[in-house]
């Protein structure tokens, strides 16, 4: 189950300032734990990714919409995850996610995983990305997403 958790209210149309983090609840399923009953590795990508679709929508647009619409996807080219401390089955995860560098071409986020009963810091990740066209080949993001992402 997921759900969002805004830090700041969405806009319908794009917001002229960043937002500095925003928050989306996991309760962790059973089918992404492993053998030792704790979340197995790999669904921590999963989760950022889910946090950053969201993300994108809390600041105002749908990452789906900038496919669809404008043909801008983003491409992932690093992935990064540190784990922490083990997440296991039916736990409330927080996936915080602060937007990091960005320009008209790349963009990176940083993502904050923690235990909602707690607050225990469960993993800490980041992913890079190049804004491309369907046919994968770079692109500039278009002047109209700009500022959502603080790029100038």
């Amino acid at each position: 189950m997921y759900q969002t958790v805004l830090k700041r209210p969405a806009l319908r149309m794009f917001i002229i300032a960043p937002m500095h983090s925003h928050r989306t609840h996991i309760r962790v399923r059973y089918a992404e734990t492993d053998q030792m009953g704790v979340v197995y590795y790999a669904n921590y990508f999963v989760w950022m990714e889910v946090a950053r679709v969201e993300f994108c929508k809390a600041l105002g647009f749908r990452y789906r919409d900038m496919e669809l619409d404008d043909g801008v996807l983003l491409a992932v080219v690093e992935a990064q995850c540190r784990y922490l401390y083990p997440a296991r089955f039916e736990e409330d995860v927080i996936v915080e996610t602060r937007l990091g560098d960005a320009n008209p071409r790349i963009v990176s986020f940083a993502y904050e995983m923690r235990r909602a009963e707690g607050d225990r810091k469960l993993a800490t990740g980041s992913t890079r990305h190049i804004f491309c066209n369907r046919e994968m080949k770079p692109v500039k993001l278009p002047a109209k997403y700009r500022a959502a992402f603080d790029i100038e």
